[in-house]
């Protein structure tokens, strides 16, 4: 897994009490004062290497942001950066705070927009690089600086992503809570479903699109990673994102069905009532659940809610519910 450097820089600062002559005795504080400004000076300037190898050297903290993708900007968000960021996707819908934004559009970017933002820096996406490689060379020709933001695969590399994008805008110890409250939600979430017997382990069905063309993860997938964690099987065994057919399905009989989008109304029950569906033990028990497949996907702050929002489908009576 490539790895991002990490900051090692800290600031240390001696402070002294001199001693000042009065009729009194007293002792003058002299101590210096730490200003946030101060602490922003000692970390810059501070080089990073971004997702395509480029390394991108940080003067100073950015006091203008613009971001690509939702997962940036949620974790731009979470870092108090509401005031720098100033322009974001089109589909960016959280914080609450996202949607005032101006924005830059979806896959396909407004370049001449961006460039007319002027933003200190662009935090692009790897997962977009297919589709905006072109337009992003053209922001760099502008002057503008771009960092493309690692696509994560994984828990590991998604903590990897905050604290770089923390380093960047000097918001490093925001970064480091945010990355301890995931890792001690994870934590109380993994102890919980360790109790799960490898006689109860269930077996988990999930769909990321509706009939006729269902897709589901299989093997190395971050859907498979979650429910490994959770001690949870996934019946489909193929590698990576696959088609899947209704009767194959119902052949493999999940225990549980996880519908990872929002699209189509009524979907619970559209699944429940698929041919031959009424037969599998999910459906039988009223175990197909449509979670938020924004926590679940977006590899931010808000991973560690989704992990225990697939938990709690699974496992309700693990949680209590």
């Amino acid at each position: 897994m490539k790895k991002f450097w990490q900051l090692w820089l800290t600031a240390i600062l001696a402070t002294f009490l001199l001693s000042a002559c009065g009729t009194d005795n007293a002792k003058k504080d002299d101590t210096p004062k730490t200003t946030q400004n101060d602490v922003a000076k000692e970390a810059f300037p501070l080089t990073l290497t971004d997702a395509v190898g480029n390394e991108i050297t940080f003067d100073k903290a950015p006091e203008t942001i613009v971001s690509m993708t939702p997962s940036n900007t949620e974790i731009l968000f979470a870092l108090g950066l509401n005031e720098e960021i100033i322009g974001v996707n089109d589909y960016d819908d959280y914080p609450a705070e996202a949607l005032e934004k101006e924005k830059i559009g979806g896959m396909e970017f407004n370049v001449e927009k961006i460039v007319a933002m002027n933003p200190d820096v662009v935090f692009a996406h790897e997962s977009g690089l297919s589709i905006g490689s072109e337009g992003l060379q053209q922001i760099r020709d502008a002057g503008i600086t771009v960092f493309v933001v690692k696509n994560a695969t994984n828990f590991d590399e998604t903590y990897s992503t905050i604290e770089t994008i923390g380093q960047a805008t000097n918001k490093v110890a925001e970064a480091e809570k945010i990355i301890s409250d995931m890792k001690a939600k994870v934590a109380e979430i993994i102890a919980k479903t360790d109790k799960v017997k490898a006689k109860n382990m269930k077996r988990v069905f999930i769909e990321t699109s509706d009939a006729p063309e269902i897709y589901a993860p299989g093997k190395n997938t971050f859907m498979q990673e979650i429910l490994e964690m959770i001690s949870a099987e996934n019946v489909v065994t193929e590698e990576g994102w696959v088609m899947i057919s209704p009767e194959e399905i119902v052949n493999q009989n999940p225990d549980v069905i996880l519908v990872m989008y929002s699209y189509v109304p009524d979907i619970v029950e559209s699944v429940k009532n698929r041919a031959g569906f009424a037969d599998i033990t999910a459906v039988k028990e009223d175990a197909v659940v449509q979670v938020d497949e924004n926590k679940t996907s977006r590899t931010g702050p808000r991973l560690a809610e989704g992990l225990e929002e697939v938990a709690k489908a699974i496992y309700p009576e693990v949680f209590g519910e």
